[in-house]
């Protein structure tokens, strides 16, 4: 990203919102004289990118002109260091580490349930539930497609999103499974497992007429 951009990111990730002229003074002090319409120009871009959200009203104590203040959006999170592998990792390992097996599978398979309820996905043949299927899952990270086989579909993922919490917690791709499941509305079964070296996670989908 473009420095002064990814200063005015910072600027508004410490005041959480700022005018024009506060976000030129926090800016010059940083790389030195600048003006207005150049950080204006920058803020387009940002909104442009979904980074910085449409100006709002600054209330204001006394009378006078209003004031419109930038923030920034919930995109702009990713733009920041964070430690959620490393957070949810640990969680999951202390919720393994003080629960039996099956009330652990109880919590991943909610999840799941979760995900499934959010997705949402209309009743109808079973080719029409995999395009559903797929949408979703790239939408959420994976990176996901389909094709017809003998007797049903394969459903092919080459990217998890949470692929280094994964790789030491098996009960993760379990609950893929279940995800798959309740989204295909059929029990998928896996023909290849990236965690286990190969290139990609692929699973049959049965088409029950």
């Amino acid at each position: 990203m473009q420095q002064t951009r990814r200063h005015i990111l910072e600027i508004l990730k410490e005041r959480k919102e700022a005018t024009i002229d506060e976000i030129v003074t926090a800016l010059s002090e940083r790389i030195g004289k600048i003006t207005a319409v150049t950080v204006r120009h920058h803020l387009e871009i940002l909104r442009g990118d979904g980074l910085v959200a449409a100006p709002s009203v600054r209330r204001r104590s006394a009378p006078g002109r209003p004031q419109y203040v930038y923030s920034l959006t919930e995109r702009a999170a990713d733009h920041f260091p964070n430690n959620y592998q490393g957070l949810a990792t640990a969680l999951l390992e202390q919720i393994k580490e003080q629960l039996p097996p099956t009330r652990v599978n109880d919590i991943i398979e909610g999840v799941a349930e979760n995900m499934v309820n959010e997705a949402d996905i209309p009743d109808g043949p079973l080719d029409a539930r995999m395009e559903h299927t797929v949408a979703y899952l790239n939408h959420h990270g994976y990176t996901a497609k389909w094709r017809p086989g003998d007797d049903g579909y394969l459903l092919t993922i080459s990217n998890c999103p949470y692929e280094q919490v994964s790789c030491s917690n098996r009960e993760l791709c379990r609950m893929d499974e279940k995800l798959i499941r309740g989204l295909t509305g059929a029990r998928p079964k896996r023909l290849s497992w990236q965690i286990d070296d190969d290139d990609a996670c692929v699973f049959f989908i049965a088409n029950h007429k």
